[in-house]
């Protein structure tokens, strides 16, 4: 709707500052001409909106200019409620920021927006660590954090698991991300990922460090994320399923004259392979490769001579 996107190019013209044309499209997705016409309503409804020609103009609004239009639509107040954590904001050290910041705007809502918005805090809550997993201290998390946020540069005693395993590391931290319960601290030169809770001791500093312009840690982390698979699963096992066997990352499946699923399954390691198909006991049978089919066959032996010695 145009009242939705004038209220967007207002809002995002006083948060950021001078955009062209071309930059309010890309992030509006519409085309530039319609951008212009849109310039030109918040013009003439009188707000104090202005562009500057050549190749560093663009729209601005006049300096000291703030609308409180929020124009928050029922889906976006609920949104914002949902997407609290108090518990991640707790860690950081903003757990009442937080709180009285939702607050506010709660307080900002018009009644039906409100009732919405307080539905949604009472029958939504995350949680994001897994089960049977203890809670990792994470004692220094406020520290880095804000040494992300000014730019400082920490000096760190770091657990590793390669030896030598305590070592000390000079960390430039551009952004931290949470996942599955667990802190990591994405940090230059490189730049290269560290788990928080593994920082044994930690030393602030006055040093800062500039922050590349086109660092995205939302980027970065997909191919993070990318790259860590790509390395975890270096082999592959072919092996037989017993029928409703079911096996994730299973690929290239097929069915043989048994009603047995053949299948090609990508493994971190023989060890690791080892452990986790026993597991499926004798609904799985390994074909290759023969380093593993051998060796389950070892470990399958033994444990029938030791329960033999029972009978």
């Amino acid at each position: 709707m145009k009242s939705s996107r004038l209220v967007s190019i207002l809002l995002l013209l006083q948060t950021r500052g001078r955009m062209t044309a071309a930059q309010l499209a890309e992030e509006l997705e519409v085309s530039v001409r319609t951008v212009y016409r849109d310039v030109e309503a918040l013009s003439a409804a009188g707000v104090p909106l202005y562009g500057d020609a050549g190749h560093a103009g663009g729209y601005r609004l006049l300096d000291g200019y703030r609308t409180r239009l929020t124009g928050l639509t029922a889906g976006e107040a609920e949104a914002l409620f949902l997407a609290g954590a108090p518990g991640p904001a707790a860690e950081l050290g903003l757990g009442s920021v937080l709180a009285a910041a939702q607050l506010k705007v709660r307080a900002a809502l018009p009644p039906e927006l409100r009732a919405g918005a307080d539905r949604i805090a009472g029958r939504f809550h995350l949680d994001a660590p897994g089960w049977y997993a203890d809670a990792e201290e994470t004692p220094y998390l406020p520290a880095v954090a804000d040494a992300v946020w000014n730019c400082r540069v920490l000096n760190v005693l770091y657990r590793r698991w390669a030896e030598p395993t305590d070592v000390e590391r000079r960390l430039e931290p551009y952004g931290l991300v949470l996942k599955a319960g667990r802190w990591y601290v994405v940090a230059g030169p490189g730049p290269r990922t560290f788990r928080v809770d593994q920082i044994l001791e930690l030393a602030t500093s006055d040093e800062e460090f500039t922050r590349p312009d086109d660092f995205d840690l939302a980027a970065y982390w997909t191919a993070y994320q990318r790259d860590f698979h790509n390395r975890l699963y270096r082999g592959e096992a072919l092996v037989r399923l017993a029928p409703g066997t079911q096996l994730q990352r299973a690929v290239n499946c097929r069915t043989d004259k048994d009603g047995w699923t053949i299948a090609t399954v990508p493994i971190e390691s023989v060890e690791h392979a080892h452990g986790e198909f026993l597991r499926l006991g004798a609904d799985i049978e390994v074909l290759e490769p023969a380093e593993l089919r051998e060796r389950i066959a070892r470990t399958v032996a033994e444990l029938a001579e030791r329960y033999a010695k029972l009978a």
